[in-house]
């Protein structure tokens, strides 16, 4: 069982070095980069990882093309802003000894936000399927939130990817503002219509069932902080639905 890496970047300097490094169960590192302009690539390659450069397909799109470019058939596809724990490392290379028992395994996903690992709220475990067979999974998802999707059996790893989140609230407002947006632009492609009343009665019950029903509120003020982004989020995807047609 040989594994290849695959990354996706567009100036992630800061973050890369930290995902490469903690690959070091894996056969091949590839980063699909589409147009960094900062040393994103340098950095990469002097890691030991093979840069290609790509322009931008989408995220599923490019996802599947850094799959399709990788030695093995086996991949693990990781974020830039993401990397495996010591225990989620140690159980892929028990797994490469032992041999495969599935076509795709998922892990739990464990997020630290501005500087917090966040337990609640519906962020944890997030469980997410990143190794996987590349005849038997495909990305899919057409504008954000892609995932992949296994034509296989699907076993479970159990330990932690963490994912390094916004390490500041400006960081978060302009992710909000950019995700919003693919899914606004999502929502309009499948001829969705967003009521006024959607648009004033969902916020709240966002940030209720995060803060209340999913527990947010045991995160403290980081959970009170992501409730309040997250009935933001449902805000501003339905507004600009709206604006959009209005405009």
């Amino acid at each position: 069982m040989k594994i290849s890496a695959t990354i996706v970047t567009l100036n992630e300097e800061r973050n890369i070095a930290r995902a490469i490094e903690s690959l070091r169960c894996v056969d091949e590192i590839v980063v699909v980069d589409s147009g960094s302009t900062d040393r994103t690539r340098d950095v990469a390659a002097r890691l030991g990882a093979r840069v290609i450069e790509e322009p931008w397909r989408g995220y599923a799109a490019q996802k599947n093309f850094a799959a399709s470019v990788a030695l093995h058939e086996w991949i693990f596809s990781l974020d830039a802003d993401e990397a495996l724990s010591e225990e989620l490392e140690a159980e892929v290379l028990l797994l490469k000894q032992e041999g495969p028992r599935f076509d795709g395994y998922s892990m739990p996903r464990l997020a630290q936000y501005l500087g917090r690992w966040i337990l609640h709220g519906g962020w944890y475990p997030d469980r997410k399927v990143r190794l996987y067979l590349r005849t038997k999974g495909e990305w899919t998802g057409s504008h954000v939130h892609e995932s992949v999707a296994m034509r296989g059996t699907t076993g479970e790893l159990q330990g932690k990817l963490h994912h390094f989140t916004c390490a500041s609230l400006s960081a978060h407002m302009r992710t909000v503002d950019r995700y919003t947006t693919l899914a606004a632009e999502e929502l309009v492609a499948q001829g969705r219509r967003i009521s006024i009343a959607r648009l004033l009665l969902d916020p709240p019950w966002t940030f209720f069932r995060t803060l209340i029903i999913r527990r947010g509120f045991l995160d403290g003020i980081h959970g009170l902080v992501i409730a309040w982004m997250a009935a933001l989020y449902t805000f501003l995807k339905y507004a600009k639905v709206r604006v959009g047609r209005a405009g």
